[in-house]
């Protein structure tokens, strides 16, 4: 009897790829944060370091974080990006008393 593996040899392997679409938002954000890091000279951010900052994110806010940081690079130049990045997955940015602050200030700014 002859193992199962020379029936199976002369066919190419279909190996399952990994890709997903949360990795590919995370390989996103990494590269463009890790462009602004290096220039500054801070260690280059990992995936699995991006993994961990981004665990509570649902991958559907991945895509509206996106479009923000995006927006915000084209606005405000070269560090918009990364700035608007860790403004918005910072937890305390989004409590009730920070949502009330942030209105306080927008009508004082806004004021006519």
């Amino acid at each position: 009897m002859q193992h199962i593996g020379k029936h199976i040899a002369g066919k190419p392997s279909h190996k399952k790829d990994k890709a997903t679409e949360r990795g590919e938002m995370m390989q996103y954000f990494m590269q463009k944060l890790n462009r602004a890091r290096l220039r500054d000279g801070l260690p280059a951010l990992t995936m699995g370091r991006m993994g961990r900052l981004l665990v509570a994110i649902p991958t559907p806010d991945l895509y509206f974080l996106k479009s923000i940081c995006d927006e915000a690079d084209k606005r405000s130049g070269i560090d918009g990006f990364s700035k608007k990045f860790w403004w918005e997955i910072s937890p305390k940015n989004h409590t009730p008393e920070a949502k009330k602050e942030q209105e306080k200030r927008a009508k004082i700014l806004f004021k006519k």
